[in-house]
């Protein structure tokens, strides 16, 4: 078997509490200057990946800071701590990455980020102009604000749904376990380590058990769920032990560690089938025989000059319909402006769009690979 990372360009990297920090009291220097140092291989000549790192830690770190020795369970201290360790997490990597000449970037993020198709959107784009600008996203819920309502509960779940966002090809979530076992080896000496099998198998959730640590949200539960909403963009998953020498060049070089749970369908697959039967459409937009032949024939975005008229009553990053002007829908998609924006730039060229609005979004109506043909 070997490694999914190394066919992977764009990986998604998930380490937890257990991976850096010393005993979930402050920060591991030495783990994140190890981290910075493989994430720089991989992105070099002879990898040439894209990486996006999810990292816990923060609450850990601000523990540390604050001279507490157990985490705490009140919403409003979990936050404090998040805000103090947030500003150790970010100043650690930056200065580890900044050995390597590799730029860094904080994200924050919440569940109503990626819910709000809007919001959802410009997640999107910030995070691609990042990479493109070579840039390492360091993410990590944003502890400092989230409630029990909105908060994603552990950063394995954030980090499924960035490999969505982002459309990544793989998700390396790092612990401190060999992998997923057959059986809590905690309990049971005979547990083998599951080497490959099927994202969303039922019976791996049936294998994993609780929370390893007292400073850790998730456990193995978690991890596969994880990985099963991971493989709903097509990304497969890695688990594996984040103690494991060169872990991330090994994986790349594809050597096979830890735990790999493939997904069924490819990213791209995926993603139209997401966007054709999950999603409601909040309004029309009509285009001309061109346009429609562009998209259908061609596989190109809707550009404001193919656009006819805009029905219904939508925001940037709701789901549009694309009808010819029969009134045969064509394609569904993301929209990169509301209805009134859509309507003042129609059969306009993209270079008259901040004319028009008196800024540019996206030059597009409807990217392509937010657009999915029916």
């Amino acid at each position: 078997m070997k490694s999914v990372v190394a066919a992977a360009r764009r990986i998604v990297l998930k380490v937890g509490s257990s991976s850096v920090t010393v005993r979930g009291l402050g920060l591991d220097r030495d783990a994140i200057d190890s981290w910075a140092r493989q994430i720089a291989t991989l992105r070099g000549p002879g990898f040439n990946k894209q990486v996006l790192l999810v990292s816990s830690g923060a609450i850990a770190e601000g523990m540390q800071r604050l001279g507490w020795k157990q985490r705490p369970h009140e919403i409003h201290e979990l936050q404090a701590a998040a805000a103090v360790g947030q500003m150790g997490l970010a100043q650690g990597y930056e200065a580890s990455f900044r050995a390597h000449d590799v730029q860094t970037a904080q994200i924050l993020l919440t569940h109503a980020d990626l819910t709000d198709r809007a919001r959802y959107l410009n997640a999107r784009s910030t995070l691609f102009t990042l990479l493109g600008l070579g840039v390492v996203p360091v993410i990590n819920e944003n502890d400092t604000v989230v409630t029990d309502e909105i908060k994603f509960g552990d950063n394995d779940t954030l980090s499924a749904l960035v490999a969505n966002l982002v459309e990544a090809d793989a998700l390396v979530i790092l612990t401190d376990q060999a992998g997923l076992y057959s059986a809590d080896p905690r309990r049971d000496s005979s547990a083998t380590v599951i080497r490959e099998a099927m994202a969303g198998d039922a019976a791996l959730e049936a294998m994993a058990g609780g929370a390893g640590s007292s400073t850790a949200r998730g456990g193995m539960l978690t991890k596969v769920q994880a990985a099963k909403r991971a493989a709903r963009s097509g990304a497969h998953t890695v688990i594996a032990d984040g103690r494991e020498r060169d872990v991330l060049i090994r994986l790349a070089q594809g050597e096979a560690l830890g735990s790999q749970l493939t997904a069924g369908t490819a990213v791209l697959t995926a993603r139209k089938q997401w966007l054709a039967g999950h999603l409601q459409c909040k309004g029309k937009v009509v285009v001309d025989d061109g346009a429609a032949r562009a998209l259908v024939g061609a596989g190109k975005s809707l550009l404001p000059i193919g656009v006819v008229s805009v029905l219904g009553d939508f925001k940037r990053g709701d789901v549009v319909a694309c009808v010819d002007v029969t009134g045969r829908e064509i394609a569904r998609g993301l929209a990169n402006y509301s209805n009134t924006q859509a309507s003042l730039i129609a059969r306009k060229s993209t270079t008259e769009i901040e004319k028009v609005l008196g800024f540019i979004e996206e030059p597009e109506l409807i990217h392509r690979n937010n657009l999915v043909l029916l």
